[in-house]
């Protein structure tokens, strides 16, 4: 009897980019939202010669998702630019402070200081409509389907369908809770402000760029100019990672 064993033999050290001097990318996504949202952006940025890889964590605690853009960092190359949407940008806040990261990217986002948390973060300025659109069942924030408008209203009737038919759930308390870390005061920041954002309000998100002396970007938006604006995204991006090439 003649027996074959096969080997496979992985390689996971972490090595060079597919094109040699591109930093890689992350993306970190906020509330009602996974990593398909930069759906719009990755196979552009991959063409381009970047490995990317988008965080998927499960909204269930800060420190949980803090802890899941921290491995996939430490699963790609540095140097990084790290890439927050909305809550995304506490979790590159604190994730951020990872020796690959290199630059920052804040989209429509929060950004809270060491000394305070999203919530607090938000309790600064004025309500914004959304939250007037949203149930709380079972633990959990669900967006009802009437803050579409006010979260991606200037997306096509289908594309807002599908970005409430993807979205994550997050934990009624998870603007509440802390863990250490403010990458922006070390890193390099770039700030994307979204002009007509109802989400998270545009004067907290110039506030913050200006507190942060981020590289402020404005774009007349919705909550989500990488799916409404993707190009003016991308080279916000491309700035960022051109200056770890320089």
């Amino acid at each position: 009897m003649r027996i074959v064993v096969q080997c496979f033999i992985f390689d996971v050290s972490v090595g060079g980019n597919a094109m040699a001097g591109k930093p890689s990318i992350v993306f970190a996504h906020g509330l009602w939202a996974d990593g398909s949202c930069f759906n719009k952006l990755i196979p552009t940025l991959q063409a381009e010669g970047h490995e990317v890889f988008a965080s998927q964590h499960g909204l269930d605690s800060l420190e949980s998702d803090v802890a899941c853009v921290n491995f996939t960092l430490n699963h790609v190359p540095g140097p990084i630019v790290l890439v927050g949407h909305s809550y995304g940008g506490t979790l590159i806040t604190k994730a951020g402070t990872h020796d690959r990261v290199g630059a920052l990217v804040y989209i429509a986002a929060l950004a809270p200081d060491e000394d305070e948390t999203s919530q607090e973060q938000l309790d600064k300025f004025p309500r914004t409509p959304i939250f007037e659109h949203v149930d709380v069942a079972d633990g959990r924030v669900w967006l009802k389907s009437s803050g579409a408008p006010h979260f991606c209203g200037d997306l096509p009737e289908a594309e807002q369908k599908l970005v409430l038919a993807t979205g994550a759930v997050p934990v009624a308390d998870l603007f509440n809770q802390q863990v250490p870390g403010t990458a922006w005061r070390t890193k390099p920041s770039w700030f994307i402000v979204a002009n007509d954002d109802r989400t998270v309000p545009p004067d907290l998100e110039r506030s913050a760029a200006e507190r942060m002396g981020a590289h402020i970007r404005p774009v007349d938006s919705s909550h989500v100019p990488m799916l409404s604006h993707p190009d003016f995204v991308l080279g916000v991006i491309r700035e960022a990672a051109e200056s770890l090439d320089a």
